[in-house]
């Protein structure tokens, strides 16, 4: 149930007991423990309950467990479509993640937008003209509580990626110019042809399976 938020959206009890294939009474009692326990929080709409990640730091905390737990997975042990659609391309609460949003941050730091360092990367002066020409007010995201320019060690590449505040918006630009879709019952995304021809002419990147739309 927790996977299935990681992507940062509300999901109702009846959803959450369909996501992990378990009966809605269990779901109930599950996701108790887990607001209790603070990882998760609820959302009121009228008679109905949402509930989602608490916080960003929660979302990291998952990727770190499914981090460890794949460093132990057999190495005959093949990837299911679905893992391998995750491990392409994913959200992780709020931002881009997977094979694609890593290939994107060595873009930036190849472009000279961004100069890494080790929890946290910083935006040069060519890197402020391009995200402002591509659409994002890093002014405006400088003001936000979140850190402005995480980095984010991901769990399937094992390099980092954009996260924090300038992670979460060049990500809602993506969508926002039609460049990926969300897949169903899923947290993974899908790269439009639209979005290959943008990733390819603007970052120097070649999408392909499984983030393409003909393969969903």
């Amino acid at each position: 149930m927790v996977s299935a938020l990681l992507d940062g959206r509300a999901l109702t009890a009846s959803e959450l007991a369909l996501a992990a294939r378990i009966t809605p009474q269990t779901a109930s009692t599950h996701l108790a423990k887990l607001t209790e326990a603070g990882l998760l929080s609820v959302v009121r709409n009228g008679r109905h309950r949402y509930f989602r990640l608490a916080s960003p730091t929660v979302g990291d905390m998952i990727d770190g467990i499914v981090a460890v737990a794949l460093a132990k997975r057999p190495r005959y042990r093949p990837l299911s479509p679905q893992a391998r659609a995750l491990s392409a391309a994913r959200i992780c609460y709020d931002h881009l993640a997977g094979r694609l949003s890593v290939d994107l941050t060595d873009s930036f730091v190849a472009r000279e937008y961004v100069v890494l360092d080790v929890e946290a990367a910083e935006i040069t002066r060519a890197g402020i003209r391009f995200f402002t020409e591509f659409g994002i007010e890093l002014p405006k995201l400088r003001s936000t509580r979140r850190r402005f320019c995480r980095l984010c060690l991901d769990w399937t590449e094992r390099r980092p990626h954009i996260a924090g505040s300038v992670g979460a918006a060049i990500t809602k630009r993506y969508f926002d110019l039609g460049w990926m879709e969300r897949m169903k019952r899923s947290h993974a995304v899908i790269v439009t042809p639209l979005g290959r021809g943008g990733f390819r002419e603007t970052f120097g990147i070649d999408v392909s399976e499984p983030g393409d739309r003909r393969k969903r």
